[in-house]
């Protein structure tokens, strides 16, 4: 039997050409088959690196079929790139059922690494970038999409978000709405290309601008927003110890007992024991 061939995962420019790498170049020429999000697209990039290679289609609609016959070409000594049609694949973009079967298989998996939207934004937004939280694509339809963001309000790390430039200005509607207007946000557009632009600012003004400047809303973009502050972690332990003493006792006792059990000062405790029972709907009361 021969020796399997290696599936590529190569990285390719997200604007700017200037980008490919010399060892992506060299392996996009010496494959046998270059597996493409979109071929015409990725007929344009072999053509412009002067290369000719098999281009064969491999996209959201149509991957799960076309795993088994790339995977036996790999298990036959074939060697293949995978691309998309920008940045590394995978990340938000097909190809992760190819590389979960060519590893099932025994195939050799190797990453040829380059650019990517995602990290080419937080390295010039200005956020920290030291923990992040890469969400990709949020769900298109509002309300899901604002439960999302519910979900993900609390989050401390840097969120990083793609969206479609239509949806732009909803979404960081959205952003205010779940998150606040003052955290602190980037919209990075165009990274790479001619127009590249980083508006800096925080939900609330990047919103307004959204309404007035169309060219925030045109091309490719990346959101990068804030992590929440980290929650003080004694309050939080204070609040879940008087939720359970209320369910027994009335605030002034829950407060006390909770002072006792924590430490920490009756009135701080029976402040929040008033804001909690406060919060509670009649039926939870």
């Amino acid at each position: 039997m021969a020796e399997s061939g290696v599936l590529y995962v190569v990285a390719t420019p997200i604007g700017n050409m200037g980008d490919i790498s010399v060892r992506a170049r060299e392996i996009l020429a010496g494959v046998g088959a270059v597996a493409a999000e979109d071929t015409r697209h990725s007929g344009r990039l072999l053509r412009e690196l002067g290369l000719e290679r098999p281009l064969v289609s491999l996209h959201e609609h149509n991957e799960r079929a076309r795993v088994v016959e790339l995977v036996g070409r790999l298990r036959g000594g074939e060697s293949i790139a995978l691309v998309s049609d920008a940045g590394t694949p995978l990340v938000s973009d097909p190809g992760y059922l190819l590389v979960a079967a060519a590893i099932e298989a025994g195939v050799v998996v190797t990453p040829i690494p380059g650019p990517s939207a995602a990290i080419a934004a937080l390295s010039a937004a200005g956020l920290p970038c030291d923990r992040f939280c890469f969400e990709g694509f949020l769900p298109a339809r509002a309300a899901a999409r604002r439960r999302r963001l519910a979900e993900l309000a609390a989050e401390t790390r840097t969120l990083v978000i793609y969206e479609a430039p239509h949806r732009i200005a909803e979404c960081l509607a959205d952003l205010v709405a779940a998150c606040g207007a003052t955290r602190r946000a980037c919209v990075a557009r165009e990274i790479t290309k001619r127009f590249e632009t980083f508006y800096r600012g925080n939900l609330g003004e990047l919103a307004e601008r959204a309404k007035n400047d169309a060219d925030l809303a045109r091309g490719e973009a990346v959101i990068l927003i804030e992590g929440a502050e980290q929650a003080d972690p004694g309050a939080a332990q204070l609040d879940e110890t008087l939720s359970v003493l209320l369910r027994h006792l009335p605030p002034s006792a829950a407060a006390a007992a909770a002072a006792s059990l924590m430490g920490v000062r009756r009135n701080d405790a029976y402040a929040r024991a008033l804001a909690i029972t406060k919060d509670k709907s009649p039926d939870q009361a």
